[in-house]
């Protein structure tokens, strides 16, 4: 085997020439002296189009190649300038590294493969970079693979969320594929020019191939996707229906509580060693506090000691017990689902108006106002199960991700590990 031939498998590179090698002991790394084969030369950096030469740029400069062994390996060659008509005078394109990287193609896939399995600082102390270097190498892997696959391809069925990547009320807009599973899309930003700003990528076209689309009931999603893909069956999503009423139910206990802490015995006031006073329930009051999970809980999940704390609240406070029951009567309808399902909501709905719950009475006319799209999710069975599962694996990406220095290399993180088509090791297929 040629040494030529030899250094080109170690360094992991092609189409080059390899002028020569050497170590240098005061850094302990290193350096291959190389330049690209002939063909390759004089193409935009940028666009990969041919372009005639220009200048000699900046001179000569270096790359980070993969380690070997223990031992940082650098590539050094010219950096020449071509005179592109689209781009201007551009860095003339070279086999071994992207436009403006600083990383060959191979540590970059590394990099990438090793932020979808390792930790931040698994990752920083092998690769030997910072983390903010980390977020620019994924976000240039994730563009390679969103220039060469099609992520919004043979879309019917998907699913529309937000979650919130930080505090300050910064979200994503997110839309997973209900076919596959995958996210196919991502963007900062909580509104309707966000989600405009999807249809216009999707097109006129494949916007018209969209069958169905869950979401919740915000209006910003609605009156989007009605204008956008008038033809999709928008479902409601069962989970933000049946949290309407858990919030409901919530409020009668809190107000169930208050009432009881008001009458003789329902509080007694505490205080610290910081003198500050304040007031502790007891009573009846006590027991109402400590009764939410019961409350909240499905049947079928209770332990013991919460039934027998269900069954003192439907004893002692008929108000509260009623707003439980219709609670259950609202994930009743979700879990027959159909014509039953439909039928069930009908009776929900006249008993809610009735149930001298203000709440209630409130929630019977909010779901009156959305009853399409929630006879829609009873007919198809569609629900944001799947958009939620993904934005609680997008909620623990944001936790990797913390230090990068805004959402893009978030975005690249969560489309690397959701969007279905992970990197490889180098050398591996």
């Amino acid at each position: 085997m040629r040494e030529t031939t030899l250094w080109r498998a170690l360094l992991g590179v092609n189409n080059i020439v390899i002028e020569s090698v050497e170590f240098n002991e005061d850094t302990t790394a290193v350096v291959a002296h190389i330049r690209p084969r002939r063909p390759t030369k004089g193409r935009c950096g940028v666009c990969a189009h041919r372009a005639p030469w220009y200048d000699r740029g900046q001179g000569r400069r270096r790359w980070r190649a993969l380690d070997l062994g223990t031992t940082q390996v650098f590539l050094e060659a010219d950096a020449p300038r071509v005179a592109c008509p689209t781009h201007g005078p551009t860095v003339r394109q070279v086999p071994w590294a992207r436009h403006s990287a600083g990383h060959t193609h191979a540590f970059d896939q590394q990099v990438a493969w090793l932020a979808t399995q390792c930790s931040k600082s698994a990752i920083t102390q092998l690769m030997r970079i910072a983390w903010r270097t980390v977020g620019g190498i994924i976000t240039r892997v994730c563009a390679d693979i969103d220039a060469r696959v099609d992520r919004l391809a043979q879309l019917t069925r998907i699913g529309i969320d937000e979650v919130s990547y930080r505090k300050g009320h910064k979200y994503l807009t997110v839309v997973v594929d209900h076919d596959t599973g995958r996210l196919v899309w991502a963007r900062p930003g909580r509104d309707r020019a966000t989600l405009s700003a999807f249809f216009d990528e999707l097109g006129a076209e494949r916007s018209a191939q969209l069958t169905h689309v869950s979401a919740d009931t915000a209006s910003w999603i609605s009156k989007t996707v009605a204008v956008r893909a008038p033809q999709a069956v928008v479902c409601a999503d069962p989970f933000h229906i049946v949290a309407w009423a858990t919030q409901c139910l919530d409020e009668v206990r809190r107000q169930v509580w208050n009432q009881a802490r008001r009458k003789p015995g329902g509080m007694k006031a505490a205080g610290s060693h910081v003198g500050l006073r304040y007031n502790l329930s007891q009573g009846e009051a006590r027991k109402i506090q400590r009764s939410r999970y019961a409350l909240w809980k499905n049947p079928e999940d209770l332990t013991e000691n919460q039934r027998t704390k269900l069954a003192w609240i439907e004893a002692s406070s008929p108000h509260l017990y009623r707003a439980y029951l219709l609670k259950e009567g609202l994930r009743f309808v979700f879990r027959v689902k159909g014509e039953e399902g439909k039928r069930a909501l009908d009776r929900w709905l006249a008993w809610a108006s009735r149930s001298r719950l203000d709440v209630f009475v409130a929630l019977g006319r909010k779901i009156r106002r959305h009853l399409g799209a929630i006879h829609a999710s009873l007919e198809e069975g569609l629900s944001n199960g799947l958009v939620e599962s993904v934005n609680t694996k997008i909620r623990l990406l944001t936790r990797v991700a913390f230090g990068f220095h805004g959402p893009e290399p978030l975005i690249a993180l969560a489309m690397l590990n959701l969007g279905g088509y992970r990197p490889d090791l180098p050398g591996r297929s």
